[in-house]
């Protein structure tokens, strides 16, 4: 099957070169039984290429189930992919097949796979391994035939790197890797997939679909798109109906999406989401923000001080010694500098200023990321799920951190 029949079959607009040789490892890979794992970021539809994987192999006809595991709680997640017997909790009222059980001879789709904790990763590298795995609560090995794709949007070998997750399930996940870039990287797909949104939007609703003028255009094709598709999708459903005209400036569609001009800075543009290749974590993004910050800093002080040097040497700005203390035994005198509203200041003299220590400020990323976490959840009344979205990491790892650190709602 060609690719153009692929994009046509599962709705797929673009003709990027990665996103086609994305396309392209899928559907060689679909008629094996070889674990798959999807790799971008948050939102570029990862989901989509688990289905042509599915849809096209031997197991099409047999069931297929996705998880997403970050939306899973810590304490039940063993028991949702592999099921529990009566009496193995509290609750457990009675004995319950997990998606292991359920799905037998079908497909396993494991979203955010790298937000699985530790002792679920043991349990299914030994899946991956043997095909065999145990209920919770029961020692009896139950066998199954699934084949699992994963997907994940943060770098795993960094996270293993991190004692996050287990080096031995990476690479068992990732025996054929497939990146999908993120929209940024597609180019005129931007448009293109804009225009298709607008024209379903139309259809659904019966009305006239928007149009893009040239500099509107072009201002969705600069834009760096941080949500990728369903971030676009979103703004062409907000410009559908709330465009006055049906041929959109540029100024009318920064009036719709404020956000559009909005470079949200800071960014790592250059950070890629492929397993192989560089990207940044969490902790390395906010230890980055607060070194930059602090060098900021410091830069700004001797500027100060060479700028305020420069003016006293060069005559620019009258500048006069007060005579000595009775008190005072150094030789030097505090500086006094004229100011433009004719009231002194006063300065250190430069040998107290050479002689200053550098008081250095807490760089403990454990506080700092506590409170960022802290602010997220005052500004979005705490609204996990708000909060998680505004930091950029999941609500599960939100909980856990909230946990953690001890932060009360």
């Amino acid at each position: 099957m060609d690719i153009i029949s692929i994009k046509n079959r599962f709705g797929i607009i673009g003709n990027a070169p990665a996103l086609n040789h994305a396309i392209s490892i899928a559907e060689r890979v679909s008629s094996t039984s070889l674990t798959v794992l999807i790799t971008g970021e948050s939102g570029v539809g990862k989901e989509v290429f688990s289905h042509i994987i599915h849809q096209l192999g031997v197991r099409k006809h047999n069931p297929f189930i996705a998880v997403n595991c970050g939306a899973i709680p810590e304490g039940t997640i063993d028991s949702e992919l592999f099921g529990h017997e009566k009496g193995s909790f509290t609750g457990a009222h009675e004995a319950r097949k997990g998606y292991f059980e359920s799905v037998n001879g079908g497909t396993i789709f494991l979203d955010e796979v790298g937000e699985l904790p530790l002792g679920t990763q043991a349990r299914l590298l030994r899946v991956l391994e043997s095909g065999e795995y145990i209920r919770v609560g029961s020692s009896k090995v139950i066998k199954t035939d699934v084949r699992l794709i994963a997907a994940t949007n943060v770098n795993l070998q960094e996270a293993v790197r991190a004692g996050k997750f287990r080096e031995d399930l990476y690479y068992r996940l990732s025996t054929v890797p497939i990146y999908i870039p993120p929209l940024r990287e597609r180019g005129e797909d931007i448009y293109l997939l804009f225009r298709k949104f607008c024209i379903d939007f139309a259809e659904r609703n019966k009305i006239q679909p928007v149009k893009l003028v040239d500099d509107a255009k072009e201002l969705i094709l600069k834009y760096p798109w941080p949500g990728n598709v369903r971030q676009l999708k979103n703004v062409a459903e907000q410009v559908s109906i709330l465009a006055m005209e049906k041929d959109v400036s540029a100024n009318e569609l920064k009036q719709i999406v404020p956000d559009i001009t909005d470079n949200r800075l800071p960014a790592l543009a250059e950070a890629r989401y492929q397993s192989g290749g560089s990207s940044f974590t969490e902790r390395e993004i906010l230890y980055k923000l607060i070194f930059d910050l602090k060098k900021d800093l410091n830069d700004l002080k001797q500027f100060v001080y060479d700028v305020t040097k420069n003016q006293v040497n060069g005559g620019e700005m009258p500048s006069y010694r007060e005579p000595m203390a009775n008190n005072n035994t150094s030789s030097e005198k505090p500086l006094l500098i004229a100011h433009p509203a004719n009231q002194p200041v006063v300065l250190q003299d430069k040998k107290a200023y050479d002689d200053s220590e550098t008081i250095e400020e807490s760089l403990s990323i454990a506080d700092k990321e506590k409170e960022l976490i802290v602010k997220s959840l005052r500004k979005h009344r705490n609204k996990r799920k708000d909060a998680a979205t505004d930091l950029g990491i999941s609500e599960r790892t939100l909980y856990r951190k909230i946990k953690e650190y001890g932060i009360e709602l």
